[in-house]
This record gives C-alpha cells, structure tokens and sequence, in this order.
C-alpha cells in the first residue's frame, strides 16, 4: 500500500524573498538554511509525491467562495504573487492521487472543494520551491506536489478538530491508494506574526515555544486545544495557521518531532519554525 512516511512542519515567509538582507546575516543563514537541511532529507528518502498543506491569504478565493478545504485535482501552477526570486511554473501534481483522496473523502464524509485547475500562493510555493524542487536537484529524481488549501488565514476558518480529522483522512486515503508509493507531507505556516495590523513585526517567541514543544511532543489534542481568542491575542492572526501544521501531523500520524531550527524574526515579522515529523 502506499504510505506517508515523513513530513515538515516550515514557514512561507514572504519577507524573505522581498527583503533578504533585512536581518542580521547569520540568522538569515540560519533559515536558509533549514529549508536546505528539509531538501536534502527529503532528496535522501524514498519519497515521490508530497501534499503541501497551506492555505490563501484573500489571493486565490475570495468573498463569492470560501471553502474550508481544497485540493487540486489537475493542472496546477503558480506562485500568483510572485516575488524576486520565485517566478511562476507549472507543478508536477500528481493527479491520480489527488483525485484518489478527493473521492475517498466523498466516499467518507469529506466533501472535498476540488479544483481542476489551480494556482497556488506563496503558501505552497515557497516549500514547493526550496524545499520539493530543491530535493529534485539533489537527487536528480521526479517529485510530485499536491497542493492542499485550508481555510486557516481567512474566516470562516475550519476548525483545528476538523483540520485533524482532515488529515486523518488524508492518511487513511493514500494507505487505501493502490501502489507502493511513499509520500510526505508538509504543513506550511509561520508560527506568531501579525498581518496587516498596527502589531506587524511583533514575533512572541514565548508563544513559538509553546507551539514547537506541542509538535515535537505530538501533542494534537494540546495543539486543538487553544482556542482562537489564545491564538489570536498571543501568536496572532497570521498564527491561525497552526490549521496546518495539525493537518499535517494527522496526516503522517506522527509519533514526534525533529526541531531543525527556530528564529524570531521581526525583520521577516515571524517567527520561523522548522520541524521535521517522524514516526517511531
């Protein structure tokens, strides 16, 4: 059977493409960096396809349709916002898989938004670039990357129970996905940061800490647990995508967490997070 067998928890700061040299160098370096040190764990497994859990930013969806979750079942490109340094390509997806998980989610109880065509955000596209086509480069082999989309920045959001049960799903879909193929999944996500209000540029690393320990530790039911308003108040709106990083470790079932690297950034007003989930 097919398998999801490793997985990252990794931001999709913009400010890093925008602004590069806005903090201090070695801690720049130091997230460079880790987005390195996921390509090439990657590049060193067995994995061809990765599900890159995201989410918009009020780019790809707006007020007429706002699903709960998405997932692009075909042709897929992007970044809409590029920015220096990540221009716009079309995506490998892999398309069968996809359409799998969508129809195992019908067959379910999870009534999947599907998109036939799609273009993602920065959300996908900045794991998708230095992490997935990285690894393709170090390993000179084929990886394909399906994006999935929660509603985890704009409300209505999805709850984070219901983001668990998602990624349960997800799990049990590829386990039923006929072949031997491993595939790994990626929540994308800053952890504390505030968008487009006057706290901008705040990073609570307290907050942070709280969050990585909760991953490392594996602790959903400690993750599902903050409400909105704790979220909100301490980590910021930005925050709200901890959505996905509990979709993702449903999805692998995760029995820990690796911490590759953590950096409070106000210069790239987050703070960045790099877990590496593991079973066993």
């Amino acid at each position: 059977m097919a398998e999801i067998t490793g997985g990252f928890l990794v931001p999709h700061d913009p400010v890093m493409f925008v602004a590069p040299d806005a903090p201090d160098a070695d801690k720049a370096k130091k997230v460079w960096d880790a987005y390195e040190a996921c390509a090439q764990r990657l590049a060193d497994s067995a994995a061809s396809s990765v599900i890159i859990v995201g989410n918009d930013h009020y780019m790809l969806f707006g007020t007429t349709c706002l699903p709960k979750y998405c997932i692009a079942t075909g042709h897929v490109e992007g970044p809409l916002d590029q920015l220096p340094g990540l221009k716009k390509e079309q995506v490998q997806n892999n398309e069968v898989l996809a359409q799998h998980i969508a129809q195992h989610g019908c067959d379910t109880g999870f009534d999947w938004a599907v998109a036939r065509s799609f273009t993602t955000d920065h959300a996908f596209s900045i794991p998708y670039k230095l992490i997935v086509r990285r690894a393709e480069e170090i390993s000179g082999r084929s990886i394909s990357a399906i994006p999935v989309y929660l509603a985890s920045a704009v409300d209505p959001f999805i709850s984070k129970a219901r983001a668990r049960q998602l990624g349960e799903q997800i799990r049990d879909a590829v386990e039923a996905f006929d072949g031997d193929e491993q595939v790994f999944v990626i929540g994308s996500g800053g952890i504390s940061h505030w968008v487009g209000v006057k706290e901008t540029g705040k990073v609570n690393e307290e907050f942070d800490r709280q969050i990585i320990d909760l991953c490392c530790n594996a602790n959903l039911d400690g993750l599902v647990a903050f409400t909105d308003e704790q979220v909100l108040e301490n980590g910021g709106n930005g925050a709200m995508e901890v959505r996905n990083f509990i979709c993702a470790m449903a999805a692998m079932n995760a029995s820990r967490g690796e911490l590759i690297e953590y950096q409070p950034v106000p210069e790239w007003v987050t703070g960045l997070g790099f877990i590496e989930l593991k079973k066993g």
